[in-house]
């Protein structure tokens, strides 16, 4: 039996990691508040595409907290491997969101480029130092958490790509103070736009890729057949699949041929041994046989052929009975 996946073990960490979520989140939502406010009184932009872009950073934090307590619950009935992949839905919906809300920013920004209103700098250069301080210890904060999780990752690179938006803002607020170039603030949502598109294909590649049941970044199915090939007694290895179920959680299964005179049972340990110390493989499923195993014919005699043929005639065309077995050593 393959070890007790890392997974089953890390209920400390996940109280953990929400904990540090859950003050991430309370920090960022109040902060959203001011923003919004600040941004509707100064006329700016590039402040309300940041409120925007920390809203959906709330989102991010807000899934994460869901999915950690929701994949902590034990699998039951048809869901073998519980609600592990709650976090990989709300990365998709958190990539989607962040798309709409870069599409609707861009189109605003547009405007305000070919018609600029009056920005009222200093309070947006302000807020935008304040944020920058707020997404640093947000950032601190979620950068100490299990970031294999792809919520939580997802969520540290939301409010990493905040910390530039900010930075940005701060920096076209700075330019309408010292040049009285007002384009400087939808400049600005431009360049947050991008970084939200950004981070949105990258979460929905790498959701897509575990909804897809691709190999997980790191892992060669390649060198991981020609590893477990070239274990010595081994003839074949096909039906090699490696997918990850979630976010650190890969799993592998594959069918091995080993020669007539190997143990398969030993075999296959020494195979999930290895799994599990070159690869970082625990989920594995290797159904190990032997190679080469000939068939076993059972054919009736000749004395319970006649009794049975003359019971009941045997219909032209039809054969005798052949019961084939393979002959292969019991699991």
């Amino acid at each position: 039996m393959a070890p007790e996946h890392p997974w089953h073990s890390h209920g400390l960490r996940a109280r953990a990691d929400s904990r540090k979520l859950g003050r991430a989140l309370a920090l960022i939502v109040a902060f959203i508040a001011v923003e919004i406010a600040t941004g509707v009184l100064a006329h700016s932009l590039a402040l309300l595409s940041d409120a925007a872009h920390m809203l959906a950073d709330a989102a991010a934090i807000g899934f994460s907290l869901v999915a950690l307590k929701l994949a902590a619950r034990p699998a039951a009935g048809a869901l073998t491997f519980g609600l592990k992949r709650v976090e990989i839905l709300s990365a998709q919906a958190n990539g989607v969101s962040l798309l709409i809300l870069a599409a609707f920013i861009t189109y605003e920004a547009i405007n305000r480029l070919l018609a600029p209103p009056a920005v009222r700098a200093g309070l947006v250069l302000a807020v935008a130092l304040v944020g920058m301080l707020v997404n640093l210890a947000a950032a601190r904060m979620l950068a100490s958490a299990n970031r294999q999780s792809l919520g939580v990752e997802g969520s540290f690179q939301h409010v990493l790509t905040d910390l530039y938006g900010f930075i940005g803002t701060a920096l076209a607020a700075a330019v309408i103070l010292l040049t009285g170039f007002q384009r400087a603030d939808p400049i600005a949502s431009l360049c947050i736009a991008g970084i939200m598109t950004r981070s949105a294909y990258l979460l929905l590649k790498a959701s897509g890729r575990v909804f897809l049941e691709a190999a997980p970044e790191g892992l060669d199915p390649q060198a991981i057949g020609r590893a477990l090939a070239e274990r010595a007694g081994v003839v074949e290895v096909h039906d090699l699949h490696v997918w990850e179920v979630t976010s650190g959680f890969p799993a592998l299964s594959a069918h091995v041929l080993v020669a007539g005179e190997e143990d398969c049972h030993a075999a296959r340990r020494d195979m999930e041994a290895m799994l599990h110390a070159r690869f970082g493989l625990d989920h594995t499923t290797l159904q190990v046989d032997h190679a080469g195993a000939e068939l076993l014919e059972i054919q009736p005699s000749p004395a319970s052929t006649r009794a049975r043929g003359a019971a009941r005639p045997t219909a032209p065309g039809t054969s005798s009975l052949l019961v084939q077995a393979r002959n292969r050593e019991e699991r």
